[in-house]
């Protein structure tokens, strides 16, 4: 591309936002935003600069897509939050919240009223409505139900080497911090399962899981060894 082009392709591209903004789209920054022709964004969105919408995007009303943000080939439905996230190939609903830095790979259905925190990558997976991943957690060909929460630093753990498996996590069920799901696994409906713990079988509805080693102190052990600060 030489240098004509280049300016007749920022041309476009700020010609582009200007129709937007005339149609109520709220933008930060027009000459920092980044949307490919054929993307429809709803009146009253607010697009933050350093935003990228490319490929087959459709964005609903009153949402707001923060800086930095990178969106393909994805729908995002009405009063939607995305901060500083990247979302490819995927659906998000209504009055759902994304990141900041948190990464929806593609084949993702995010349900109405959702939490994707921080650090919270998506792949091949549906969340139902009013579930919550809120940090540090991974979601790998898997299909979670309504109301779930999965705490900090909860893994499914989708792959062994050599193939894929899926997990199902049932509505209103409670995974605790550090758990890891090791698929293929059914967690039953407003089932518990304890930080900290490995799921290697199914847990009934209702139920509490609890797979952790009996711990101890060993008194002195710090002194013995000799390795005391001073």
């Amino acid at each position: 591309m030489n240098f004509a082009e280049y300016e007749e392709k920022e041309k476009a591209r700020i010609e582009r936002n200007l129709a937007y903004m005339e149609a109520g789209v709220d933008f930060v920054d027009l000459k920092m935003a980044y949307i490919d022709e054929g993307v429809k964004i709803g009146k009253g969105t607010k697009i933050y600069p350093c935003v990228v919408i490319e490929g087959d995007v459709t964005i609903g009303e009153n949402c707001t897509v923060g800086q930095n943000t990178r969106i393909k080939d994805s729908h995002i439905g009405h009063d939607t939050i995305v901060q500083s996230s990247v979302i490819l190939e995927s659906k998000i609903g209504n009055g759902t919240t994304v990141g900041p830095f948190a990464y929806i790979r593609p084949n993702c259905d995010i349900g109405d009223g959702c939490r994707v925190g921080d650090f919270v990558e998506i792949k091949n997976s549906k969340l139902s409505d009013g579930a919550k991943a809120s940090h540090l957690t991974y979601v790998g060909d898997s299909d979670v139900g309504e109301r779930v929460n999965l705490g900090c630093g909860v893994v499914f753990v989708n792959y062994d080497g050599s193939k894929k498996y899926r997990s199902v996590v049932e509505d209103g069920a409670f995974i605790g911090c550090n758990a890891n799901l090791i698929s293929p696994v059914r967690v039953g409906k407003d089932a518990y399962v304890a930080a900290g713990s490995t799921i290697t079988t199914d847990v009934p509805e209702g139920a509490l899981y609890v797979a952790r080693a009996k711990g101890k102190s060993l008194e002195g052990w710090v002194k013995r060894r000799g390795i005391l600060k001073k």
